[in-house]
């Protein structure tokens, strides 16, 4: 009665949320179970074939193919093109957005045209990309630093205009002034909705990593992806679907992780 008791006490509190969070994936793994099972024409294999598709390509000895034992090939081609992507996307966002949202002469110069370019989608970018910078990596770089571009630079000028005027009153008047206020004042206050706009684009370069590596390149998830589907190998498109979103988790879990520790005293993240 007494570990029954404390179960029902302080153990299903804590494993509350992790039941939860494992109810709905199982459903949607069950369901597509009984959906594809003892199927054979279905060109959408159940989920244990993908479960053995992935084992192959991490480790080999099922398949024994051209995909097998290749997935850290792939994996770490394209974390270095999103990560790439994601550092020179805040590079160039980060000091832009705060000058759009502090300084009007640069808002109106630059603001209109970011906003005409923002609503073009990255697959529109997609023949330019090959023209200017060739097939290969760098158009997969380019593609994944434009859509890690915009979610950065948005939620910066947000950021950066929702400061309190009287912020930079006191600044004043305690000596801070001129471009000493973009670091001592504007880039504190401006941090929590910076943070949002880095976990968008990191998420946002998972999402365009499969259209960047269109590009020509041999080695990616999004290649192997694109390359299974002209294949009907309809396993390895899933299986790279599947490490596409579990990477893109952990990224935005990083980004969270280092979001609450830089930003403790904010209510909103710490």
């Amino acid at each position: 009665m007494s570990v029954r008791r404390s179960f029902s006490e302080g153990g299903w509190p804590r494993l509350r949320p992790l039941l939860l969070a494992i109810a709905f994936p199982l459903a949607l793994l069950a369901i597509w179970h009984f959906a594809t099972v003892n199927r054979p024409a279905s060109l959408i294999p159940p989920p244990y074939d993908v479960w053995l598709e992935l084992r192959d390509l991490a480790f080999g000895g099922i398949n024994d193919d051209a995909y097998s034992k290749t997935l850290h090939i792939h994996l770490l081609a394209s974390i270095a093109r999103v990560y790439g992507g994601f550092v020179l996307a805040l590079a160039a966002a980060l000091p832009l957005g705060m000058l759009i949202g502090r300084v009007p002469l640069v808002r109106q110069l630059v603001d209109p045209t970011i906003q005409i370019l923002r609503p073009v989608p990255v697959t529109a970018w997609l023949p330019l990309a090959m023209i200017i910078f060739g097939l290969g990596p760098r158009s997969a770089f380019f593609l994944v630093f434009l859509g890690a571009f915009y979610p950065i630079l948005v939620n910066t000028i947000f950021g950066v205009r929702s400061v309190e005027p009287r912020l930079f009153e006191a600044a004043s008047m305690l000596g801070c002034t001129g471009t000493a206020q973009f670091f001592r004042v504007v880039l504190p206050a401006a941090l929590p909705s910076i943070f949002t706009g880095m976990r968008l684009s990191l998420g946002f370069a998972w999402v365009v990593i499969v259209v960047g590596e269109m590009t020509g390149v041999q080695t990616g998830l999004g290649a192997i992806i694109m390359e299974a589907r002209q294949l009907s190998r309809t396993e390895i498109v899933i299986s790279g679907m599947i490490v596409i979103g579990i990477f893109g988790f952990l990224s935005d879990q990083l980004v969270m992780l280092i979001g609450r520790r830089l930003l403790a005293w904010s209510p909103s993240h710490g």
